[in-house]
């Protein structure tokens, strides 16, 4: 779950991002939607994560550091998930305003607010704003795995990749 979430929030991310840089209005407007439906996948894939987080509960630490630390590794993953469930549903919403329907798979989702062009201007807004501490978040999830790594050699690490087979 864990490297699917970041595949659909580094694919949303890239879509976005090049398709700022590219012209033609159809190849716009596919990666718009590709940003979207990723953005969505990321939505469902924190539910899923959610639910899995309850029903299986946490992964043991692989290492026993202070309190400050454990505290500062809970409030990033608890902002981390709060991002994941905001971002998609800042976008659903900032699509809602700009009176554009919102599909997933074919089909299309509810309002979830009215047209609205000051509305529309504001949850662009905050959308970017969290996608920029989403990557300052991700950033120093990144910076505390190596950390773990190779400062602590605890570990860690090797229990977010994935498992090879034998």
């Amino acid at each position: 779950m864990h490297w699917l979430t970041v595949l659909c929030v580094c694919t949303a991310a890239t879509f976005i991002l090049i398709r700022d840089e590219v012209d033609g209005r159809a190849l716009r407007q596919w990666l718009l939607e590709g940003h979207r439906h990723f953005g969505l996948f990321v939505l469902i894939l924190f539910f899923l994560r959610v639910a899995l987080r309850i029903r299986l509960g946490k992964l043991p630490p692989a290492s026993h550091t202070s309190w400050p630390i454990r505290l500062a590794a809970a409030l990033t993953h608890i902002a981390l998930y709060a991002l994941m469930l905001a971002l998609p549903i800042l976008g659903w919403a900032l699509s809602n305003a700009e009176d554009k329907p919102v599909h997933l798979l074919g089909l299309t989702l509810p309002t979830l607010v009215g047209g609205d062009e000051d509305l529309a201007d504001r949850l662009q807004a905050w959308h970017l704003d969290a996608a920029w501490l989403l990557l300052a978040l991700v950033s120093l999830h990144i910076a505390a795995a190596l950390w773990h790594h190779f400062v602590l050699r605890d570990g860690t690490l090797r229990l977010m990749l994935p498992k090879r087979r034998r």
